[in-house]
């Protein structure tokens, strides 16, 4: 017997991978890949540097940066790709484990950054800080769902640090922090 055609469609539509979650974490993700290349391009003066350009002097990023932008702008993407593609074959699984690499990596980095005698109670943490210790909680307890085979508790899992990712990566441009400074002066 043929199933009904709204059945049909609405198998397609679970199947595709569009729905209005994966349409977010991709507008989010493209936003916050923008934003990054932004930065990333004023400190080489600018989309519309030359030679006779004189570029003023920026500060020295710090290694902690550096580490943290290294593992965070690759995150961005694969993490988007991983959760969006086929699951639970071999690709997934080794991309995965690169993509909870970079996300705990990027989290033990973020520590460093931070302005002593501001932040939370002078500590130089603010509150993108709770993203950090999330993931670090996080991945680990994805990891250990989806060896007990408990697939949707590791989607979750999983799919928290992204959307925290993304969260964080936009409170990053906002101005007076190191990333909103780069972009918007």
């Amino acid at each position: 017997m043929a199933k009904p055609k709204d059945a049909v469609q609405s198998e397609m539509q679970k199947n595709s991978g569009y729905n209005i979650q994966n349409i977010i974490l991709v507008v989010g993700a493209t936003l916050l890949a923008t934003l990054v290349l932004m930065a990333l391009s004023s400190l080489s003066g600018g989309f519309a540097s030359s030679v006779d350009t004189k570029v003023p002097r920026r500060p020295a990023i710090s290694l902690p940066v550096m580490i943290h932008l290294a593992t965070v702008i690759p995150a961005i993407p694969l993490g988007a790709y991983v959760l969006w593609r086929k699951k639970g074959d071999r690709l997934h699984k080794h991309m995965g484990r690169v993509w909870a690499a970079l996300m705990v990596t990027t989290a033990i980095a973020s520590f460093w950054i931070g302005r002593p005698g501001s932040g939370i109670a002078g500590t130089g943490f603010s509150f993108i800080h709770i993203f950090s210790v999330i993931t670090l909680f996080s991945i680990p307890y994805g990891i250990w769902q989806i060896r007990r085979g408990n697939v949707k508790a590791h989607y979750q899992a999983m799919q928290g640090p992204y959307i925290g990712l993304l969260v964080a990566g936009l409170f990053a441009f906002l101005p007076g922090r190191i990333m909103g400074s780069l972009v918007f002066g």
